[in-house]
């Protein structure tokens, strides 16, 4: 029998809450909820959730710092919920770890499609049948990539990525020395047509190239900007 999702959500507002589980629900998941930030935190840290739909603006702690302070000890799937015109918050949302974010008021059909995209993460990720002859092991000289076990080997130490972070990778490594535009990488590994904020990527490039240059700076440097195109996995010479 298919596990169903378990959904953390976040929001100091009970009709936000509400309206969200009543959607959610009727998809199948299995929703949990918090309306401050140390209340979240806790309860993200103890339980295993398979995403976290995050208000950035909370009583207590908010979930920019609640989302900082859970990517210390787990990677978790997070989506931001912020209100419209705090881009720098979504900035922020993206710089310590979060996958994604929907721009209050929201449309629930658009919460519930950008959630499937990203439980949608796995073997069975959308780009991977572009190639069904890849090897679930892709190996170079400092990167090594265990597409089954979704893990991330670099210098020999394991590298704890987040689920976008991961896929991002994977993705250019899949299709090494060859450069992809923002717009396609948004539209391929985010799984959705995505019009706006092309920082998301860079935010997301730059998270990786930090995590990986702590172990290994020659594979960081793998990761190159392709300046005015976009970026690419090059592999050393």
């Amino acid at each position: 029998m298919e596990m169903k999702a378990s959904i953390l959500v976040v929001d100091d507002e009970e009709r936000i809450r509400r309206l969200l589980r009543m959607y959610l629900e009727k998809e199948g998941y299995i929703i949990e909820e918090a309306e401050d930030g140390e209340t979240a935190l806790r309860m993200a840290t103890d339980l295993d959730f398979d995403l976290i739909l995050l208000d950035v603006m909370l009583p207590g702690i908010d979930g920019i710092e609640v989302c900082a302070r859970l990517r210390q000890v787990k990677s978790t799937p997070v989506i931001m919920l912020t209100a419209k015109g705090e881009e720098t918050n979504r900035v922020s949302g993206f710089e310590v770890g979060a996958d994604d974010y929907v721009v209050k008021p929201f449309s629930p059909r658009e919460v519930i499609y950008r959630v499937k995209a990203i439980l949608r993460r796995s073997s069975a990720t959308a780009y991977l049948s572009k190639d069904a002859s890849s090897s679930n092991n892709i190996v170079f000289p400092n990167l090594i990539i265990e597409h089954d076990a979704h893990r991330v080997t670099a210098g020999g130490q394991e590298v704890a990525l987040t689920p976008k972070e991961y896929e991002l990778l994977h993705y250019l490594a899949v299709s090494p020395d060859k450069v992809f535009s923002r717009e396609e990488l948004l539209k391929d590994v985010w799984n959705y047509e995505f019009f706006g904020d092309l920082r998301t990527v860079d935010t997301h490039v730059k998270r990786l190239r930090e995590k990986l240059n702590k172990v290994s700076p020659d594979a960081a440097a793998m990761i190159t900007t392709v300046w005015g195109v976009g970026y690419k996995l090059e592999v050393p010479k």
